[in-house]
């Protein structure tokens, strides 16, 4: 089993995500957001099987420093803005390798983790 986890090396949640797995000796491909801005492939991939809201981050500093609030944005102009500003995401996004929509998560999913691993 392998697994890609997209976030920042600063987010709490990206670190545990990224201990969780080295615990279980699964194969992490690490893709830092502060390095590698998110692709529109990844993010339509995570908003088919989640929607647009479970990735915006509406309790985010980023969220609050640009005044998002009440902006009122078409789903195309969300993800354009999230591909810009990836701290704008919850993080971490979990990608099972090979397991398409099925193999998704966003934001802290231990139990979803221990699914997919069996441990």
């Amino acid at each position: 089993m392998e697994v890609q986890v997209f976030g920042v090396k600063k987010n709490p949640d990206t670190r545990k995500a990224l201990r969780f797995f080295a615990e279980r000796r699964i194969r992490t491909h690490f893709v830092d957001f502060a390095e590698r801005a998110p692709s529109l492939g990844e993010l339509r991939r995570f908003t088919q099987r989640f929607g647009l809201e479970a990735l915006i981050d509406r309790d985010s500093r980023a969220f609050a420093d640009r005044g998002l609030h009440s902006a009122r944005l078409s789903e195309e102009k969300w993800l354009d803005k999230l591909m810009d500003e990836p701290l704008l995401l919850r993080m971490p996004l979990v990608r099972q390798i090979g397991q398409g929509v099925n193999g998704l998560s966003v934001g802290l999913a231990e139990e979803e983790w221990r699914a997919w691993t069996g441990r």
